[in-house]
């Protein structure tokens, strides 16, 4: 029992643990920051981010310690998992900020789109490792499709298009991975053209396309829909080379930026750290990201080589977009910054997905 511990152990990626680790403190010592500095001086923000982070880390060290073929054989029952919470949301969830996708248990609250971004990477990672050989053939490709959008289809009602777009996203790279024919890349484009057209004309909310228009030009609404992003910008422009120092950031401190702690965490870290404290940042998520690939790419199941490629992009696709956001060049999503932004139900999903990870990278062979 006790070489299989040490086993364990030395199997696990320690630089992927020790990037999550970095990133998570950063995190937490900006929420500090955030709610130390307001004058009322709350820090309930702060307790529920260690709640998160504690309730996170087990969860990725009962994963990691789980043999993940035991989950690769549920893909299933995990996908009912997640389409059971989205559905559920939409029935009994709470509205914040115009999206019904929250369930609301006193001061906490649980927004299941997260964990479902991670049951559709079980889910579609085990489909593909089940019937696909060397090239992705149709009836895989449209049953994939299938199931993708039974996932979007809930996600566009509360709305959230945010995380809609990241789980089109996933899907993509998993069919990538799957090996998916160039025919099938062409039909893509035009079915993608055509549901573009359809989402803005027929299920776009207004406060949506303004968000959008917004993007496009910041100056048309400076006081409404380019508020957040004009604020973002001057945070990030402000904290110059080395940063204002943790907790004398002007914008999050006088309210100046609205959502600091979750969608424009990327911001205060610019004015609080600096640009040398953004590119620590960053440089953390590449470690992450390339040692998620680097797992995948030397497990020989292809059920491994399919998630760490979607996870990579889940967590990619979300630090682009929230670092995008608040640059002004995407537009305001909502998606928070992954393992930093005061983001509870963001964060233990993160932590989920890496603690399938890790248990890839004990369990599955040549890593």
């Amino acid at each position: 029992m006790r070489r299989l511990w040490f086993d364990m152990l030395w199997r696990t990626d320690w630089i992927l643990f020790g990037s999550l680790l970095a990133l998570t403190v950063f995190g937490l010592l900006m929420v500090y920051s955030i709610g130390a500095s307001n004058d009322v001086g709350s820090l309930l923000q702060f307790k529920k981010q260690i709640i998160a982070v504690l309730i996170g880390g087990l969860a990725m060290v009962l994963l990691a310690i789980l043999d993940y073929r035991q989950l690769k054989s549920l893909g299933m029952v995990v996908y009912a998992g997640g389409m059971a919470l989205l559905v559920s949301v939409l029935l009994f969830g709470s509205t914040v900020r115009g999206t019904q996708g929250w369930f609301k248990i006193g001061s906490l609250s649980l927004q299941p789109v997260e964990l479902a971004k991670v049951a559709f990477a079980v889910f579609l990672a085990s489909y593909f490792a089940r019937h696909v050989y060397k090239k992705l053939n149709w009836v895989t490709f449209f049953g994939s499709l299938f199931a993708m959008l039974g996932y979007v289809a809930p996600i566009l009602m509360q709305p959230d298009f945010g995380s809609a777009m990241v789980i089109v996203a996933m899907w993509l790279i998993g069919v990538a991975f799957a090996g998916l024919r160039w025919k099938a890349w062409i039909l893509l484009i035009i079915i993608g053209s055509l549901g573009s057209f359809m989402v803005w004309h027929y299920a776009f909310k207004p406060y949506q396309k303004d968000r959008l228009l917004a993007f496009i030009n910041p100056q048309m609404d400076p006081l409404g829909a380019g508020y957040n992003v004009r604020q973002a910008q001057t945070a990030i422009g402000s904290g110059g080379i080395l940063g204002k120092g943790v907790g004398q950031g002007s914008q999050s401190r006088l309210r100046f930026l609205p959502e600091a702690s979750t969608d424009f965490m990327f911001a205060v870290m610019g004015e609080e750290l600096g640009f040398v404290g953004l590119t620590v940042v960053l440089g953390l998520f590449g470690v992450l990201l390339i040692r998620i690939l680097f797992i995948g790419r030397r497990s020989e199941d292809p059920f491994v080589g399919i998630y760490c490629g979607m996870i990579t992009g889940m967590i990619g696709l979300h630090v682009l977009i929230n670092a995008g956001m608040n640059l002004g060049v995407m537009p305001v999503t909502g998606i928070p910054l992954p393992f930093s932004s005061a983001a509870a139900s963001s964060l233990v999903a993160g932590y989920v997905a890496l603690g399938v990870v890790q248990s890839a990278a004990v369990y599955s062979k040549n890593i």
